[in-house]
């Protein structure tokens, strides 16, 4: 009798009707799950372009180096600033100059080099105010050199956010540690 009663119910009109119909189900289905695959999409655009900027970064330091370690930066006389635009130079054409920042300090050994990130400071206006140091050095001095971005990043899916500055952006840093060559 048991299952007499489960075959009188599957043949009811009614459950046939809900049986039968599943017209809709495909685009409910697809409005449940397009918010977390488009999220995953993004994150993964994000993360992507962090480590393309990133690699473009190390372009631009490794370019910067070389003006230092080969005393060209030091004949020509540079100034910060002029050098900062040297070092843009090497970007990649989708990175802002305005975004880029260099840290140049002479150490006294290889073990004196400090690696820390800088800390940087913000006005009201979300405008850097840190005045990063600009110091060459001459024939076979030790050099450290900073090369810093501040990435713009966007809002992902919940739970990722790729800021990891007070303004909203990445902070990311290409550091060289050489020696200057005895250049003539």
């Amino acid at each position: 009798m048991g299952q007499a009663s489960h075959i009188r119910h599957r043949n009811h009109p009614a459950a046939a009707g809900l049986r039968g119909n599943a017209s809709g189900s495909v685009a409910i289905e697809f409005a449940m799950l397009a918010p977390i695959l488009l999220g995953l999409i993004f994150g993964v655009f994000q993360v992507a372009l962090l480590y393309l900027t990133q690699q473009g970064l190390e372009t631009a330091a490794e370019q910067a180096a070389r003006l230092v370690v080969t005393g060209q930066a030091q004949k020509a006389g540079l100034t910060a600033s002029q050098f900062r635009t040297a070092a843009c130079g090497g970007l990649p054409p989708f990175l802002s100059c305005n975004n880029l920042y260099t840290d140049i300090t002479v150490v006294s050994s290889y073990s004196a080099a400090s690696l820390t990130l800088p800390t940087f400071t913000y006005d009201n206006n979300g405008k850097v105010t840190n005045g990063f140091a600009f110091s060459t050095g001459g024939k076979g001095a030790i050099v450290v050199l900073r090369v810093m971005y501040l990435m713009p990043v966007m809002g992902g899916p919940p739970g990722l956010n790729l800021s990891n500055q007070a303004n909203g952006t990445r902070l990311l840093t290409a550091t060289a540690v050489f020696k200057n060559e005895i250049y003539s």
